[in-house]
C-alpha cells in the first residue's frame, strides 16, 4: 500500500498503526458513533490505550464535516498550549496549508493576565480573537479549562464563530464544567470529552484524525 501524507512514513510503522486500529475495532465492539466519528474516537483510544473514550467522546452533529472543510480550506488552528502544536505533524499540516498558533507564553498575554487577574489562557484566546484567527478556524483546547470557558464566552458574547472547537481540557477545576458549557452550544460545532478526562494528547489525536479524513475526502 502506498503511503499518504497523513500516515506513518514507513511500511513497518503503517503496519503497526493499522494493526493497532484493528485491535481497537475488535475490542471496542459495537458503538454508537457514525462512520465519520469513529476514526476520531479510535485514534484517541490509540493515543491513550483508554477505551473509556468510547462513550466519553461526544460530537456536535456538524463537527466532523466542519473540521474537515476547515482543514481543506487551509484555515488556522488555535491551541491553548504549545504542547498541542509540538504534537502535530508539521508535514501533514503543510500538506493542507494549515498554520498553527498559540499565544499563552507571549509577553503581552502574560502582562494583561496580571493586570486583569485572569489566566494567561483567557488572554491568549482574546488575542486570537483580536487577530481574527477564531472565525472559521479550529480551536483546540487540551490543557486549560479557562481557555475553553473564554472561547465559549467569545462565541456567546462577541459573535466569534470557529469552524470547530475541540474541547478536551483535563483536570479537576472547571474541566468538566467548561466542556459541558461548550456542549450546550448549538451555534458552533464541537467535539468534547465528558468529565475530568482529557489532555493535549487527545486534542492532537483528534486533529490528526481530522487531517486523515480531509485527505480521504480530497482523494474521493
Amino acid at each position: 500500500m502506498n503511503a499518504t501524507v497523513t500516515e506513518q512514513l514507513t511500511r513497518a510503522g503503517r503496519d503497526i498503526e493499522h494493526e493497532s486500529f484493528a485491535i481497537i475495532d475488535r475490542e471496542a465492539g459495537p458503538h454508537g458513533y457514525t462512520p465519520e466519528q469513529w476514526p476520531i474516537v479510535r485514534r484517541m483510544i490509540h493515543a491513550t490505550a483508554d477505551f473509556e473514550f468510547n462513550g466519553l467522546t461526544r460530537f456536535h452533529p456538524d463537527a466532523v464535516r466542519a473540521g474537515v472543510e476547515a482543514i481543506l480550506a487551509g484555515r488556522p488552528i488555535v491551541a491553548d498550549v504549545e504542547m498541542i502544536l509540538s504534537g502535530l505533524s508539521q508535514p501533514r499540516l503543510a500538506h493542507f496549508g494549515v498554520a498553527t498558533h498559540q499565544f499563552i507564553a507571549d509577553a503581552d498575554v502574560i502582562a494583561q493576565a496580571r493586570i486583569d487577574n485572569s489566566t494567561r489562557a483567557v488572554q491568549a484566546m482574546r488575542k486570537a480573537q483580536r487577530l481574527g484567527l477564531l472565525d472559521g478556524g479550529i480551536v483546540a483546547v487540551g490543557n486549560a479549562p479557562t481557555a475553553l470557558i473564554e472561547a465559549v464566552r467569545l462565541v456567546r458574547e462577541e459573535g466569534a464563530r470557529p469552524a470547530l472547537v475541540i474541547g478536551m481540557p483535563v483536570g479537576f477545576v472547571s474541566a468538566a464544567e467548561s466542556k459541558a458549557a461548550l456542549a450546550a452550544r448549538a451555534d458552533v460545532p464541537w467535539i468534547v470529552t465528558d468529565g475530568r478526562k482529557g489532555g493535549s494528547t487527545l486534542a492532537v489525536a483528534a486533529l490528526h484524525a481530522l487531517l486523515a479524513l480531509a485527505e480521504a475526502r480530497r482523494k474521493a
